[in-house]
């Protein structure tokens, strides 16, 4: 008896096929993700490169402006020279004006500001001049000057056409600040004062001689009253500015009470 011839398996060709295609799926999904990354970084390439282009096309716009308004600066200057030398409220428009691109006219002795505006280093000259007045008063205020006498008495020693205003001082003691702590002004209330004391002023401090200048006198406990202070911050505030001269002390009141002669006058014309 023949025996049975093995019959082919008809299915191994099919289940071959399918692996073949399943492997080819596989493969296609890989490359289309490959290739969708690699259009997105191409992508993000353009917009990158675009977004730099625009930047440089705006910074050479802006630098063209800038240059536009320093020679329109540098023309208005050579116009009003004489008014910017002498007119203080022009002046200080004008140095508003140059900080808004951030030119300071009058700071420099040298270049084109000094040549074309004829006024050399003004602020430090000025600050010099502020410098020396608080030495020559410390004796008598302790270092402590109202921008009022400050302004009055500078301008007694300058022509009518040449006054300088509160603005110029407080310019020209910023400049001051390079060389060392030492020299502030300081806002109280709607005055304004010129501090050349050493070292560097804390809050309390300020806040103390704030409170003086209404009183032009304090004691520990008045002190400490009307600041919600110890009494003992209150007597160690008071007593720094007793060492650095600003406050003199009278023992024979009971008890001891602090004078600061720098608000004698403010205190005189409130009365």
């Amino acid at each position: 008896m023949r025996g049975f011839e093995q019959v082919p398996n008809v299915n191994k060709p099919k289940s071959d096929f399918l692996k073949v295609f399943q492997s080819h799926r596989i493969t296609m999904r890989r490359r289309a993700g490959v290739g969708a990354i690699q259009r997105q970084k191409i992508q993000q390439d353009k917009f990158k490169e675009k977004g730099s282009e625009i930047q440089e096309n705006q910074l050479e716009q802006m630098t063209l402006q800038m240059e536009k308004f320093r020679e329109n600066l540098e023309d208005f200057a050579a116009k009003h020279k004489n008014e910017i030398k002498k007119n203080p409220q022009f002046r200080k428009q004008f140095q508003e004006m140059c900080a808004s691109i951030g030119v300071d006219p009058l700071a420099s002795g040298k270049g084109f500001w000094c040549e074309m505006l004829g006024v050399g280093d003004f602020y430090y000259e000025l600050g010099v001049q502020i410098v020396e007045l608080c030495v020559a008063t410390s004796h008598r205020n302790g270092g402590v000057l109202s921008m009022d006498e400050v302004l009055r008495k500078l301008n007694q020693r300058r022509r009518q056409d040449n006054q300088i205003s509160a603005d110029d001082a407080i310019r020209a003691v910023k400049k001051l600040r390079v060389l060392g702590s030492g020299m502030e002004v300081v806002a109280s209330g709607s005055s304004q004062f010129i501090y050349s004391i050493p070292g560097e002023l804390s809050m309390d401090h300020t806040t103390l001689l704030q409170q003086a200048e209404k009183a032009g006198h304090l004691t520990v406990a008045s002190t400490a009253l009307s600041l919600g202070w110890t009494n003992e911050r209150a007597g160690r505030t008071l007593d720094h500015l007793l060492r650095v001269g600003v406050a003199w002390r009278d023992d024979q009141d009971r008890p001891a009470s602090y004078w600061f002669p720098a608000f004698f006058q403010q205190c005189a014309v409130a009365e």
